[in-house]
């Protein structure tokens, strides 16, 4: 009889240790600790935006709102004008001082659309970019000084021969019939080469400080991966640089044995969101894995995780390796979607033609194929709204105008652009 229960005992052992060992790698990562209940209110009274099922269910924020913050009300009325069609799968736009915007197309062009809509041949003299996958020609950004030297900077993924490919910054001077870029130069080519066709990043964005700052990917792929942790690689790193290319003076790795002294933050996936708010705080939209798209207010020489934090998991449903979803030392996201929206292109409001958005931050989604809206209060997300999702296009980037518009590409083999501004009539 005691062998008997004995015996019965190993067994049941046996089978809640098989049990444990079999639970989902996620659910063993998921951080308890502090969560937040789901509520079917937020902190605000109001009923969250996000209501969907999430990608990983058994994940918890680590403080209250870090996600589906509370629905903002409707905004008002707005037009959407299509000011051009036809475009191959634009990247970036990016607004001329007289009301024209420069469009980059990721095969390699980089046109002119006039503030009426006419369609310019594509410019000459770009060097030769690495088209295939997520490569191709990527963003754009004016030299803080365009009025007088007018001139044009822009990442792309670049050949690199039998090593790979990979993203690259270049400089140019547009020639006065606006129809090629002169004394084009190379300013900065991240490191290592890889040959893969993924998770370039790349965002440039001019701060207060006219220092030119580059968000760059991991590359992806598992074997390359790890770098996004590592000094010695610009791989998922944000960069800081002089508007030469060079280190910028006072970067927080310079004199580090073995790192590489462009490198400003560490631990990104896939940044292609980075927008700098009216105090001149940069802030980052990182396309994380499924589960994971983060918004992070990026500081200098701070790590933000990936691969070792992330509130996501791979494409796949397996658990990110040896993941977890806070830990001292790195940074939590402000804010982080579940499911995903697959952020592209951001721009804090600040113009004359929408005031009840001024200091709200907008996201592209090209998952979600529309216009993400946050209001932020204090550092935090206090409420989202959705626009332009009856449209059904994958938007990748969104600046303001001039005239205080927001202008829209849509990655689409057909991709538009629109102009959004304020209308009298019903709301589209």
């Amino acid at each position: 009889m005691n062998q008997c229960r004995l015996l019965s005992a190993s067994v049941l052992l046996l089978v809640g240790f098989s049990m444990a060992c079999n639970r989902s790698g996620q659910e063993q990562r998921a951080q308890q600790v502090g969560a937040a209940p789901e509520q079917s209110t937020t902190a605000t009274g109001r009923s969250p935006l996000e209501t969907r099922d999430a990608n990983v269910p058994e994940q918890r924020p680590t403080f209250p709102e870090q996600t589906r913050a509370a629905a903002l009300p409707a905004s008002p009325a707005v037009a959407v004008t299509v000011l051009a069609k036809g475009l191959s799968h634009p990247w970036a736009v990016e607004p001329l001082p007289n009301g024209d915007l420069l469009i980059t197309e990721k095969p390699g062009r980089l046109r002119i659309v006039s503030a009426t809509g006419q369609l310019g041949a594509p410019i000459q003299g770009l060097p030769a970019v690495y088209a295939t996958g997520q490569g191709g020609l990527l963003d754009v950004a004016l030299s803080p000084n365009f009025s007088a030297d007018q001139t044009i900077y822009w990442s792309f993924s670049e050949p690199r021969g039998a090593k790979g490919n990979a993203t690259s910054v270049a400089k140019g001077v547009l020639s006065a019939d606006r129809q090629r870029l002169e004394r084009v130069r190379v300013i900065f080519r991240a490191l290592p080469a890889y040959d893969g066709d993924k998770h370039y990043g790349s965002r440039l964005a001019f701060g207060p400080d006219g220092l030119l700052y580059v968000s760059l990917g991991e590359r992806s792929d598992l074997g390359i991966r790890p770098q996004a942790q590592q000094l010695n690689s610009h791989m998922g790193k944000t960069l800081r640089l002089t508007s030469e290319g060079q280190p910028a003076p006072g970067n927080p790795f310079i004199g580090q044995a073995g790192a590489l002294p462009e490198i400003w933050t560490v631990g990104q996936r896939n940044v292609q969101s980075l927008a700098f708010d009216a105090s001149g705080q940069l802030w980052s939209v990182d396309m994380g894995p499924q589960g994971g798209d983060e918004l992070n207010r990026l500081e200098g020489g701070k790590n933000y995780g990936w691969p070792l934090v992330t509130f996501g998991e791979e494409y796949s449903g397996e658990p990110v390796p040896n993941a977890v979803t806070t830990k001292a030392g790195f940074v939590d996201p402000v804010y982080y979607w579940d499911p995903v929206i697959a952020p592209s292109g951001a721009q804090f409001y600040s113009g004359e033609a929408f005031p009840a958005w001024r200091g709200n931050l907008f996201v592209g989604a090209l998952k979600d194929r529309e216009l993400v809206r946050l209001q932020l209060e204090k550092g935090r997300v206090t409420g989202e709204e959705r626009l332009l999702s009856d449209r059904k296009q994958r938007i990748r980037d969104v600046r303001q105008g001039p005239d205080g518009a927001l202008y829209v590409v849509t990655d689409e083999s057909d991709g538009e652009l629109w102009r959004i501004a304020p209308s009298a009539g019903p709301k589209k």
